[in-house]
């Protein structure tokens, strides 16, 4: 979900937050919590036959994670950078808790972290052939932030365009991997993530350098253009995740979170304290604990 910062900004953005940070320190305190289709077979002029589902291995032997700067943890540990150590995917530290320590023997050896902070749905065919050469039992998909986050409404990826990247990379795995288990998550509600960060001061002077600009400009803003510029955005995020529901669900091997990410309510001691928009340790912890319930938890196998 990393975005692309104008020129020089990095710079200016460190020297902000400590001076801000430093400001606030006195006494300024964080505001409380806010407010498929599976192609069937058919059988001469009998209908449609349904195959049975494959069984869900709860135990995989090896992770390959796909995706873009949350599952790379980026501003969890520090000031513009990744972070993989506490990736909710295949990150190391105890406290996270990540899918990988979760369900591997040996996930120093037996997990990779694809992702990249930046990409788009457009970058997921490249890492999934990543993923192919390592022939993992496991992969993880969380990708989409960043195609609804640009710099104005007008440039957010098409539909159609972020659906084709998406069943391109999917058919990479399942052609290259029949037997590999691909889980899917949910882009998250980006404007869930506006409506909790704004609530800081340090996190709206933040955004004013270029974070998320088609969410998270003018974050006070409750002008008509301003609501419905961030409606606008929330519908795509929604069509985006149709999308992932739909072409996943082609596949017999891939399994959709239901929304679940999307839907979950964020608060703001889950968000960076760097930028107050993607996943602080914290964050990355309850992502982790939700896509391990809905992926390989009880009720997960069949």
């Amino acid at each position: 979900m990393r975005q692309s910062l104008p020129r020089g900004v990095h710079g200016a953005l460190i020297a902000l937050i400590t001076l801000l940070t430093t400001a606030l320190a006195a006494g300024c305190s964080l505001a409380g919590d806010d407010p498929g289709r599976t192609e069937a077979g058919t059988a001469g002029r009998q209908g449609t036959v349904k195959r049975p589902a494959p069984a869900w291995d709860t135990r995989p032997a090896s992770l390959a994670a796909l995706g873009d700067s949350i599952t790379r943890g980026f501003d969890a540990c520090g000031i513009l950078t990744d972070c993989p150590d506490v990736s909710w995917a295949t990150g190391s530290r105890r406290s996270v808790e990540s899918i990988a320590t979760r369900v591997l023997d040996r996930p120093a050896a037996h997990s990779w972290n694809l992702a990249s902070s930046g990409a788009r749905m457009r970058d997921l065919p490249a890492q999934a052939q990543k993923a192919v050469d390592l022939r993992p039992e496991q992969v993880t998909i969380l990708m989409g932030a960043n195609d609804a986050c640009t710099r104005s409404t007008d440039l957010m990826t098409p539909v159609a365009e972020y659906r084709k990247d998406f069943s391109t990379a999917l058919s990479t795995l399942t052609r290259a991997l029949p037997k590999t288990q691909v889980f899917v998550a949910s882009v998250p509600d980006l404007m869930r993530l506006w409506d909790v960060g704004r609530q800081n001061v340090l996190g709206r002077q933040i955004w004013k350098l270029g974070l998320c600009p088609s969410m998270l400009s003018d974050a006070q803003s409750m002008s008509t253009a301003a609501r419905e510029r961030r409606l606008n955005v929330r519908e795509r995020v929604m069509a985006y995740n149709d999308a992932l529901r739909q072409e996943c669900a082609r596949h017999a091997r891939c399994r959709y979170d239901g929304g679940m990410v999307f839907d979950y309510r964020f608060t703001q001691k889950e968000l960076s304290p760097w930028d107050w928009f993607h996943p602080s340790a914290e964050g990355q912890a309850k992502l982790a604990g939700l896509v391990y319930a809905a992926a390989f938890g009880p009720g997960a196998t069949g």
